[in-house]
């Protein structure tokens, strides 16, 4: 398991493997990460503390052949991790509304991935 935090899938390092020798491009993995991703990003965006809605419009998700990742902060919402995994030393308690929403979700954006690697394992039999 990497150090970030997050949600991980057992094996999926192996499944990818497996499928990129086998021939698969893995291409169905991104749509799925990105639409995992998009599910997230929603739920994230709605549940964002709101003072004027800079930190809640950064919020946003990307989905690649290895990963479904949900982003809040940018150079001018430089406050983004603070709020989210707090600040003990300056007063600042923990909102993990990133985290709360990948939770939340999970029963809807975890079937999305399983299909998507259901659907790539058949075309690995069929082939």
């Amino acid at each position: 398991m990497a150090d970030k935090p997050g949600v991980y899938i057992e094996g999926e390092r192996e499944l990818r493997r497996t499928l990129r020798k086998a021939g698969d491009d893995l291409e169905n993995l991104k749509a799925a990460h990105a639409q995992a991703a998009a599910i997230v990003t929603a739920e994230a965006a709605r549940r964002a503390p709101v003072k004027d809605g800079d930190l809640r419009d950064t919020v946003r998700g990307s989905g690649t052949k290895t990963m479904a990742t949900v982003r809040a902060g940018f150079a001018r919402v430089p406050y983004a991790a603070p709020i989210h995994w707090g600040w003990p030393s300056r007063g600042i308690k923990g909102q993990p509304f990133v985290s709360e929403a990948a939770r939340a979700m999970e029963s809807v954006w975890l079937p999305v991935y399983d299909q998507a690697v259901q659907y790539a394992v058949s075309q690995i039999r069929g082939r």
